[in-house]
């Protein structure tokens, strides 16, 4: 779930000096360190904290030019360190009277596992870098491809039935979250979203799956009136099938046609339940009618 993902990058640049996740694919809680960092930025910026609302204290009786420029000072840089993302337990120390702590612990923004870890112990890193990838897979997305003409059938809140290739027999149940706006060119379908809860991570991204949406009336399955696919003939202009009206006489009816499965195809219109149609030879007929 791309909603789930969050990318750990310091703010401020300085050197790795003990890692407490030190693994791809280990699993943390928000709030968990992962590492501690040194910076000369960082400590610089506490102490002038420190100074500032020490400075506040002791101006208390003081002008109140004086007092007002001395807060401004320190309120500036109560937030510098929290632009830094330095724990409020720390700054509390540190406005107590606390000494700069030489290192700062970051934590995890949120729990999940690690996706990707570019973190080594005592490596330098630049403001911005990227040290952390960490994805809560409590949920997870499955993406799958639906063909063009089948689209139209689909609705988001649909209940969709997912089965895995890595547990046969044991399917999962979720819901179409989001029908994407654009369409292979090549294949002629169209990507959805389908959302699925993931307990107990069994499901792995990039995993294969298969998808069964349940289509129709309220999601349930509807008694339609339905051909053979191979009785339906598709001229490219039209889809016709042969009726048969008499032994050996028959005749081509046009038909608008719906819904359709592995072996069976629903016709809206041309035909009516009960009258027989040709199912094999079928384009024999047809191009022998032709040409008569």
């Amino acid at each position: 779930d791309e909603r789930r993902i969050h990318a750990v990058a310091p703010k401020f640049e300085g050197w790795i000096e003990r890692l407490h996740v030190n693994t791809t694919g280990q699993a943390v809680g928000r709030g968990q360190p992962l590492f501690e960092v040194y910076s000369p930025e960082l400590v610089s910026a506490q102490r002038e904290y420190q100074v500032a609302a020490r400075g506040v204290a002791h101006l208390a009786g003081a002008a109140p030019d004086a007092v007002a420029s001395m807060r401004q000072v320190a309120e500036a840089s109560l937030m510098r360190l929290r632009n830094w993302d330095v724990s409020e337990e720390q700054i509390r120390a540190l406005a107590d009277g606390g000494e700069p702590r030489r290192t700062l612990t970051y934590r995890a923004p949120a729990g999940g596992v690690v996706l990707e870890k570019k973190a080594v112990a005592g490596m330098r890193f630049m403001p911005g870098e990227a040290l952390y990838q960490i994805a809560d897979v409590s949920s997870v997305w499955v993406l799958a491809d639906v063909f063009e003409r089948d689209i139209a059938a689909l609705k988001v809140g649909q209940a969709v039935t997912v089965t895995i290739d890595a547990y046969p027999g044991k399917p999962f149940e979720g819901k179409l979250g989001y029908l994407y706006p654009t369409l292979n060119a090549q294949t002629r379908t169209v990507p959805v979203r389908v959302e699925l809860a993931n307990p107990g991570g069994l499901l792995r991204p990039a995993m294969y799956a298969n998808i069964t949406v349940k289509v129709g009336a309220g999601g349930a399955a509807a008694q339609v009136l339905a051909v053979p696919i191979s009785a339906v003939i598709d001229s490219g202009k039209e889809q016709r099938v042969l009726v048969q009206k008499a032994e050996g006489r028959f005749e081509p009816r046009a038909v608008k046609l719906g819904l359709r499965s592995d072996d069976y195809v629903e016709v809206r219109e041309g035909v009516q339940e009960g009258e027989l149609v040709v199912v094999a030879a079928n384009f024999l007929i047809d191009s022998e009618s032709n040409l008569k």
